[in-house]
């Protein structure tokens, strides 16, 4: 019937970290692997190139690179991950001795086939209230073979050079949703 809930399948844990420099980059993966097991992939380093919102915090030089991890998570535990980076965070930028006030920025996500879905201390329009005082956003959806964005997906994720690493992390997550199904 259709007031009958369905299940919820497990969707995977993406983490963006945007980095002052690679050594505060590198520092950011222990917290992460410690507190959400180990990533089965890891992006390449990209330059952070297409905004200039962050240089107060962590510099000119930003660097991004991506961690998804190989244990599957409930989509509803989001807005707790992004405390926990938040809280990840905050010590990280105790421990490296840098000019900046934020070196490192964990932005958490999950992807499932249809969409990848952002984390956000800030509400806005386009972002929904997911409790505890976090929201997020469907940043992308994958329609057709390729990713899909929105007048307000970031411009780095515009600009489709996350896209080859997106599309593994998406294949990954089919693969472990059908192993479930079994």
């Amino acid at each position: 019937m259709m007031w009958d809930v369905q299940d919820i399948l497990p969707v995977k844990l993406i983490v963006g970290i945007l980095a002052c420099d690679e050594r505060a980059l590198k520092a950011s993966h222990e917290p992460l692997v410690d507190a959400y097991g180990p990533a089965d992939l890891v992006s390449d380093v990209y330059p952070f190139d297409m905004t200039e919102y962050y240089v107060d915090e962590a510099g000119p030089n930003m660097v991004r690179q991506f961690l998804a991890f190989e244990n599957l998570i409930d989509p509803g535990r989001l807005a707790a991950i992004k405390h926990e980076t938040n809280h990840a965070e905050q010590k990280l930028a105790k421990q490296l001795d840098t000019p900046f006030p934020r070196p490192v920025n964990l932005d958490p996500g999950f992807i499932e086939p249809s969409k990848l879905v952002l984390a956000s201390t800030k509400n806005f329009a386009h972002r929904i209230y997911i409790g505890d005082h976090m929201y997020a956003e469907v940043t992308m959806t994958y329609n057709k073979g390729k990713w899909e964005m929105f007048p307000f997906t970031f411009p780095d994720y515009k600009s489709g050079r996350y896209n080859d690493f997106l599309n593994k992390v998406r294949q990954r997550v089919v693969q472990q949703q059908r192993a479930l199904k079994k």
